[in-house]
Formats: structure tokens, C-alpha cells, sequence
């Protein structure tokens, strides 16, 4: 691979804009062609992007230039879009999940590696030097040995700002598959492997009122648990407790911390890049009340971009011969466990995970998004 390296969207939709005005200031990169089912749009965003072609998603496989697609499509066809870009010899970078059943993503991840290509899969937030900062305190001992992790985000649901939220509320979405990524992908990120899920969801509306746009007032259908409440365990010994709910009056979110021996920390949200991150020790005793715990707060240390991080260290990792830290593996292992949360909350048993994933690396401090090294 020379520098910079040739990317080609599939996909232009709002989520795009973010990835272009990031990509755009990494010199490693340069994006070559947008695609889209709407062309017009697809030529909307490369004139604002200043992208110098624009087609279908069959222009973009069919570019000589390009070496690396970013998959940012539905849910539902992202597994046949990635296929398509492997068959066709691209690396491929997609937005989560990698795909919405073991089958079609496996099979993807085997061709790939069949052909020595690499995918990477959103989201690439704990690449991001919020949680890095947090994750390298946690194995330099800073809590001692971590124990057990809580996280939680809910609210009352997306029909409140979104116009058209029926999608989110489809099979294939819900708040696990929606935003469950984040919180497991730095969960397993953290502590590695998940053995077993055991999970309990509950629709607290089987139909829902949108709140906002030209379609206020209409209802659409509930297909898939609103909130769910997730036990997972890791191979490693820790334990999770994990809550994603579109039920909540209370609005909380971006809720990570671990449990060790020597303390407590608290992590920023998994949804962004950077944040806050303190840490707490244990009471040595106390008189008839315990006194207020200080929170010591530990400096964030790192580059702060945004999304395509991740797709810049897929690339530098190729030409580094080195493992990417948001992998194929690492997607498909997560969307394992959302599954198996699925099925545990429809049997009310606890389910095996079958996959597994490698150690993933940890972003060295020193890593620079802005420098050009290819």
C-alpha cells in the first residue's frame, strides 16, 4: 500500500458527513469516490466534500484507485455490501453492526481472510483517548484486579427527534443492536471474551407515537425489546451487569465503570471520543457514616479525533503488518454476544457464546491521526 491510501464510500447518508470531514484531515488517506442508491446525493456530497467522483456502489468497486470501502449502508444489507467489497479485492471498513446474524458475517470474515483483506467494524470510539486512557490505568493496576463492570443508557426513545424512528424499533435494531455496540465492544475491548449472556428484554409499548417532522402523531409497529438488562460473563473471570432501555423517563447515559480490588473507575461514554475519567479507592473504616469518596481525576492523554479513526488504524496496521484494534473479529464477537442476549431474553436462559476474540491492542499515546506515515 503507497500513501495515501484510496477510499470509496458505499453509502452517503447522514452519518457520512462526520467520516469525510475526519477523513479529510488525515494524511494517510484520501477519499476517492462516493456511492450511493441515490446518485444525486451521492454527487451532493462529493461536491460538498470536495470527493472528486461520485456513482453507484458499483462505481466505487469497480475504482482502480480504490483500496479500502467504507460500508456506512443499513444494517440490513451491511454483511452483502461488505461481500461485495471483498469479492471485489477492497479492504473494507462498516459502520456497526458487521452484520445481523453469524452466518452471512462469518462467511464475510472467512473470505476475507482467504484473500488477505482486512475488515474493520465500527464503532471505533474506544480507539478514541478517552477510553484508552482509561483502559491503560486499568492495566497498569490503578483499581488492582478489575472485578466487575456496570454500564447503563436509557432514555425514553428516539421518536422524540427523530422523524422517522420505525427502524429503530425493527428487528435488527432496538437498543441492543443500535447502541449496545458501544457499550459491549468496550466491555470486550476491556476484558476480553464473553463465555456467557444471560438477558431479560420487555416492550413496554407494542405500538409508539411519533413525536416530531410531517409524520407526528402516526404509530408504528414495536418488533424487538425497548429495554433489555444484560449478565455477562468473561472468560478472564469478570462479570458485567449492562442496561439499554428506549423506556426511561430518566435520561442516563454514557454510565462505564469497573470494579477492582483497589478501587473504582469511571469511564467516559463509550458513544464519543473523549471525556472524563476518575477513579476512587476503597474506605480503609470509618466512624457511623461513611464520609464522601473523592474522585481523583485522571488527565486525558491522546489526540482527539472522531469517527475514522478506527479506518486510519486498519490502514496504518496493514502497512505496519501489526493486528487493527476495531477487527472484523472484534465485530463479529460482539454481535455474537448481542445475539445471544436475544435469544437469552426469548428463552429466559442463559446462553453460550461461541466465538471468541483475540487480546485487543491497546492505541499507543503517541499516535497521531494528523501525521503522515505511509
Amino acid at each position: 500500500m503507497s500513501s495515501p491510501i484510496g477510499i470509496g464510500f458505499i453509502g452517503v447518508g447522514v452519518i457520512s458527513d462526520t467520516y469525510l470531514e475526519n477523513l479529510a484531515s488525515f494524511p494517510d488517506v484520501d477519499v476517492k469516490i462516493l456511492g450511493d442508491l441515490d446518485v444525486e446525493r451521492a454527487k451532493s456530497q462529493a461536491a460538498k466534500h470536495g470527493v472528486p467522483a461520485a456513482g453507484t456502489a458499483q462505481d466505487v468497486l469497480d475504482h482502480p484507485d480504490v483500496q479500502v470501502v467504507v460500508n456506512l449502508t443499513i444494517p440490513a444489507v451491511h454483511a452483502e455490501v461488505s461481500a461485495s467489497a471483498i469479492a471485489a479485492g477492497k479492504h473494507v471498513w462498516t459502520e456497526k453492526p458487521l452484520g445481523l446474524d453469524r452466518e452471512s458475517t462469518a462467511s464475510l470474515l472467512q473470505d476475507a481472510a482467504a484473500r488477505g483483506l482486512r475488515v474493520g467494524c465500527a464503532p471505533d470510539t474506544v480507539l478514541g483517548p478517552g477510553f484508552q486512557t482509561a483502559k491503560r490505568e486499568i492495566l497498569k493496576g490503578t483499581i488492582g484486579t478489575p472485578l466487575f463492570a456496570q454500564t447503563s443508557m436509557q432514555w425514553q426513545g428516539p421518536e422524540v427527534f427523530h422523524p422517522n424512528p420505525g427502524f429503530l424499533f425493527a428487528k435488527g435494531a432496538g437498543p441492543l443492536l443500535d447502541i449496545g455496540p458501544y457499550y459491549i465492544t468496550a466491555l470486550v475491548s476491556l476484558f476480553g471474551t464473553v463465555n456467557t449472556v444471560a438477558a431479560m428484554g420487555l416492550r413496554a409499548q407494542l405500538e409508539r407515537r411519533i413525536q416530531v417532522g410531517d409524520r407526528a402523531g402516526e404509530t408504528f409497529p414495536v418488533e424487538v425489546p425497548s429495554t433489555l438488562s444484560l449478565l455477562t460473563t468473561f472468560e478472564a473471570g469478570q462479570q458485567a451487569n449492562s442496561l439499554v432501555s428506549f423506556d426511561s423517563p430518566l435520561a442516563r447515559q454514557g454510565i462505564v465503570e469497573v470494579h477492582g480490588t483497589e478501587g473504582s473507575i469511571f469511564l467516559p461514554d463509550p458513544n464519543m471520543f473523549e471525556g472524563t475519567i476518575s477513579y476512587v479507592r476503597p474506605f480503609e473504616s470509618f466512624g457511623e457514616a461513611p464520609p464522601v469518596q473523592e474522585r481523583i481525576d485522571i488527565p486525558q492523554e491522546g489526540t482527539v479525533t472522531g469517527r475514522g479513526l478506527g479506518l486510519l488504524d486498519l490502514v496504518r496496521a496493514i502497512a505496519e503488518d501489526r493486528p487493527h484494534v476495531a477487527s472484523g473479529e472484534l465485530g463479529y464477537h460482539v454481535l455474537d454476544v448481542m445475539l445471544s442476549a436475544e435469544e437469552s431474553a426469548a428463552s429466559e436462559e442463559f446462553v453460550t457464546v461461541e466465538s471468541s476474540v483475540s487480546e485487543v491492542p491497546t492505541v499507543p499515546v503517541d499516535f497521531d491521526p494528523f501525521a503522515a506515515t505511509l
